[in-house]
């Protein structure tokens, strides 16, 4: 009787590796045979289920975020709060440490490859959009600010979080987990601050100039 194949499985594993192979040796030396062979497979089977290094490359993008996305959707996941949540997409452990590392590999193509910065806006908005759930999720209060203030602390938690990212992968000494997660929760804890202030604010109906000049003494 003939083997079953999973092949969408197969596919994992093999951008599984890649995900590896990129994070250890770096973009470059991260070859369609290198991955093969750590793979345990021929070229020749690689080449069956993608066309290019680039296919590669995305289907290990597609699967780092369905693992963030899958982490994030847990049952308890649901009472977590936001740094706990924003906290799988930080290199806290192996697995996410391995992640983070093919990201910071990736952005360093970017600027030399337009089909890789095609991508790249794709992946963005991807990250974005789970990250901007996490904060819809975590902060009863979100819904009500206005739309630009939202895009603009969703922005600054996101670029600050993947600085941290590319210094904690670089650096891992340096970073150690209770470090990132503690200027994380510094930073959620200032723009949570700020962006009240400002929706306060924005709420407050501007006084007249008439009203403010007759309350003046001697007016």
């Amino acid at each position: 009787m003939p083997k079953i194949v999973d092949h969408d499985a197969r596919r994992d594993e093999i951008a599984h590796v890649a995900c590896r192979v990129v994070a250890s040796h770096g973009f470059e030396q991260a070859t369609v045979v290198r991955i093969a062979r750590e793979a345990g497979y021929t070229t020749g089977m690689v080449a069956h289920y993608f066309d290019s290094k680039q296919e590669i490359i995305l289907a290990a993008l597609r699967l780092i975020l369905r693992r963030i996305e899958e982490r994030l959707s847990r049952p308890t996941a649901s009472s977590a709060g936001l740094l706990d949540l924003l906290a799988e997409a930080l290199p806290l452990d192996a697995q996410r440490s391995t992640e983070c590392a093919f990201w910071a590999a990736f952005w360093g193509q970017l600027p030399a490859d337009k089909r890789l910065k095609r991508i790249n806006t794709w992946v963005h908005r991807e990250y974005t959009r789970l990250f901007e759930r996490c904060f819809a999720e975590a902060w009863p209060e979100w819904a009500g600010w206005p739309e630009d203030l939202r895009a603009d602390v969703l922005a600054a938690v996101t670029t600050f979080i993947n600085g941290l990212t590319a210094s904690a992968v670089t650096s891992p000494a340096e970073w150690p987990p209770e470090r990132q997660l503690a200027l994380v929760g510094r930073q959620l804890a200032l723009w949570r601050a700020f962006a009240a202030a400002a929706a306060a604010a924005a709420a407050t109906p501007a006084e007249p100039a008439r009203a403010r000049a007759l309350s003046r003494p001697g007016a």
